[in-house]
């Protein structure tokens, strides 16, 4: 078991040591500004990813403003279970994230799509909503990025073939995220 956990270890750091610092910094940049505009900012994954986006959407919107007057604006389109399981019954899994996208999106707002494979249809489908009706996008991927990489206006993709360490720099990243975020309201107010 020691010999497992060495392993897997240093290949999580060799991952990381691959982190794409430029794109996280135009993360920060994007949420950054819809704070500054006060425009929403939409996340959702599936499995694992939905439990990440659920975690981010609570640290930006109670771990990095609690004490200032100006509050993000996060929704988690995960974490609506009947309405999930309505649209997945009713209409389709395909797109249980577009849908609730039609109820609330406006332009401007920001949609955050957190996928290992970057191939989920009903995350490919609500980052194209969200980019045709004037917002912009993020996705957090793995493997080569998949179809999210190719839509999103930004895209972190983690270099690794194993959904566990993708998964393992996704967490990370989104607490990079909040920190870092923190960090400039703090400065600036």
């Amino acid at each position: 078991m020691q010999a497992f956990a060495n392993r897997y270890i240093n290949e999580l750091k060799g991952v990381l040591d691959g982190f794409d610092h430029a794109c996280f910094e135009r993360i920060i940049t994007a949420i950054l500004d819809a704070y500054e505009k006060e425009k929403y900012i939409f996340v959702m994954g599936n499995g694992g990813s939905a439990a990440t986006a659920s975690h981010f959407a609570c640290d930006l919107n109670k771990g990095c403003c609690l004490d200032l007057a100006r509050k993000f604006k996060m929704v988690c389109l995960s974490d609506n279970i009947p309405t999930l399981m309505a649209l997945a019954n009713d209409v389709s899994y395909d797109v249980v994230f577009e849908e609730q996208l039609k109820n609330f999106f406006r332009a401007g707002d920001l949609t955050i799509a957190i996928s290992g494979s970057g191939n989920s249809e009903n995350i490919i489908r609500a980052i194209r909503y969200a980019g045709l009706n004037g917002g912009r996008t993020i996705g957090l991927c793995g493997f080569s990025g998949g179809r999210l990489a190719e839509l999103a206006d930004i895209a972190l993709i983690v270099n690794s073939n194993d959904m566990q360490k993708i998964e393992d720099v996704h967490v990370i990243t989104v607490h990079m995220i909040m920190q870092a975020v923190y960090n400039a309201l703090h400065e600036k107010f």
